[in-house]
């Protein structure tokens, strides 16, 4: 099996010819997979790295948002064509033993309770993770790769920047190409590429919790090879990233391809697909037969309606 192997102490930058954080189909493979090829690739975190299990909320303030997120890959997928249907098969999704998660100051779903910074360090063995800095509470892993996806077309890339060009006009959230912490980082790719933060038509950061191992993922074929690539892998999530990170972590990815030739074309199928044979994450912690909860409404402590 061949295996796309990285240093973890190393951010992408220093490693450029292991991937990339931009999209674009100039972005070279820097490996090649026959159909049904297993190939093992190792991912760093969406931080590339910056933070580690020494870290403070300190480290927060020279992040570098523009590295975000590293991708392993290209791979490319010999015979695959544009109008192909690429089925993406996570054979295996092996955590490092460390991994974090952050509440930031403005942003997520308790950006109104939490409005300092804090750092959660997980530590992950026998399929948990638990924190000192969270005790008494353990989390069951279900790892999955939070960014997959294929490269775009040339027209693709232009027509999304002018499809997300029109949303900021109109005061939208929106990470337009940028070339700070780009990787490959000059060039067209780094002035014109993609931003990896949003999901689109070709994959990329949909955070789909259901992705764990054997599950399948289909993406609509752009360029020939496909030019598939992954990474910001989470070894656990709820449903939606709602406080803009998970349990963040590198990991190595096993994945298996098949190309379904002309379907993506033919049954007109614009967008990803995913699908599972068997319960995603361990069915007594997905659906667990005791449980306590309590309803949420949107009424802030003051008695104001806010929804």
């Amino acid at each position: 099996m061949k295996h796309v192997t990285i240093d973890r102490q190393l951010p992408l930058k220093h490693q450029p010819k292991t991937g990339h954080n931009r999209w674009h189909p100039d972005v070279p493979p820097i490996v090649e997979v026959d159909e049904g090829e297993e190939v093992a690739l190792d991912t760093r975190d969406a931080a590339d790295g910056h933070l580690g299990p020494k870290s403070t909320e300190a480290d927060f303030a020279t992040l570098a948002t523009g590295a975000i997120h590293p991708l392993t890959g290209p791979v490319l997928v010999k015979g695959a064509r544009p109008g192909d249907l690429l089925e993406v098969e996570f054979v295996e999704i092996t955590p490092q033993r460390w991994a974090f998660s952050a509440i930031l100051p403005g942003l997520g779903f308790l950006r109104d309770i939490m409005t300092t910074p804090f750092l959660v360090h997980w530590e992950l063995a026998n399929g948990w993770a638990t924190s000192r800095q969270i005790p008494r509470v353990r989390i069951p892993g279900a790892p999955f790769m939070g960014v997959s996806g294929v490269a775009p077309s040339r027209a693709q890339l232009e027509a999304w920047t002018r499809r997300e060009g029109e949303l900021l006009g109109r005061g939208g959230l929106v990470f337009p190409p940028d070339a700070d912490g780009a990787v490959p980082a000059s060039g067209p790719i780094a002035a014109h590429g993609l931003r990896t933060l949003p999901p689109r038509e070709n994959g990329g950061n949909f955070d789909v919790k259901q992705l764990t191992k054997g599950a399948r993922l289909l993406l609509p074929v752009a360029v020939d090879g496909a030019l598939f690539s992954t990474g910001d892998a989470h070894y656990a999530q709820g449903d939606g990233e709602v406080c803009v990170t998970a349990v963040e972590m590198a990991a190595t990815c096993v994945v298996r391809f098949r190309v379904q030739r002309g379907e993506a074309e033919r049954r007109g199928i614009r967008w990803p697909r995913f699908s599972c044979s068997d319960y995603f994450a361990d069915p007594r912690w997905a659906a667990p037969q005791r449980f306590i909860a309590t309803m949420g409404m949107p009424v802030d402590d003051n008695g104001v309606n806010q929804g």
